[in-house]
């Protein structure tokens, strides 16, 4: 079966729900193939369906110094935040089609960033009910640029939270941190659990030494993701123009 894949560059969030909720049309309709969306965001904190407010936890005033948008979603999942240098995939597939359900999407996804991890070196795996992708102490205890509090315990590096509708198509999906400023993080309970810290393969890395470095490792990731998801859901993925993309968003409207 084809695939798509594009990377759509920095997009608010608003915007991109908008561009996902008319692909779900479309895939619906069979306009499109299974696709996956690869972008940035903007500084934001989302609320997903199980989300409790008191969640985020700088008020109004931190956030507006810090320039961070509040959105409440119709993702699975509880708080979670998206900005610059985390790449977040959203998927637009039809799983009766790709004979799968629920559990073995979320399950995919997982897969799919441990094998994208697994191909920069680091090693990562999940954890029975906490959901998203996990580093584990005895990894987190060779990484070079992990502060030694974040070596106690499992640290998360992915986050997950998808949404499938009644015909089977999904939104949402995943958010990867490869090199953001995990600062922001602290202004929330990431997924609602406190216990456990965030880390990102910059960590593993070291930083990026200027916006040349970071965009190539950006672009090294995508490419490692755009081949995982072929692979792990059983696609002939090509990329696609988003341009494309945004013209299908524009052709769903005039039908509404």
């Amino acid at each position: 079966m084809k695939g798509w894949w594009s990377w759509l560059g920095t997009v608010e969030y608003t915007a991109a729900w908008a561009l996902q909720r008319a692909l779900a049309e479309a895939r619906a309709a069979r306009r499109i193939p299974d696709t996956l969306l690869l972008l940035e965001h903007p500084h934001v904190f989302t609320l997903g369906r199980s989300a409790r407010p008191e969640h985020i936890l700088w008020d109004e005033v931190e956030r507006a110094r810090r320039g961070v948008a509040v959105v409440v979603t119709d993702r699975g999942g509880d708080v979670t935040y998206h900005g610059p240098g985390q790449i977040v995939g959203y998927f637009i597939l039809d799983l009766p089609a790709l004979g799968l359900d629920k559990v073995a999407f979320v399950r995919r996804i997982e897969q799919m960033l441990v094998e994208t991890l697994a191909r920069f070196g680091i090693a990562a795996g999940t954890i029975p009910g906490a959901p998203g992708v996990w580093v584990q102490p005895d990894v987190l205890s060779r990484c070079a640029w992990c502060p030694p509090y974040l070596r106690q315990a499992p640290a998360k590096i992915a986050a997950i939270g998808a949404r499938v509708d009644a015909r089977g198509i999904t939104m949402h999906g995943f958010a990867l941190n490869v090199c953001p400023d995990l600062s922001y993080f602290t202004g929330i309970v990431p997924c609602g659990i406190v216990d456990k810290g965030v880390v990102s393969m910059a960590m593993f890395w070291g930083e990026p030494e200027d916006e040349g470095e970071r965009a190539r490792r950006m672009v090294a990731v995508q490419e490692a993701l755009a081949r995982s998801f072929g692979k792990v859901f059983g696609l002939e993925v090509e990329p696609v123009d988003p341009a494309r993309l945004w013209a299908l968003m524009e052709v769903q409207e005039l039908h509404c």
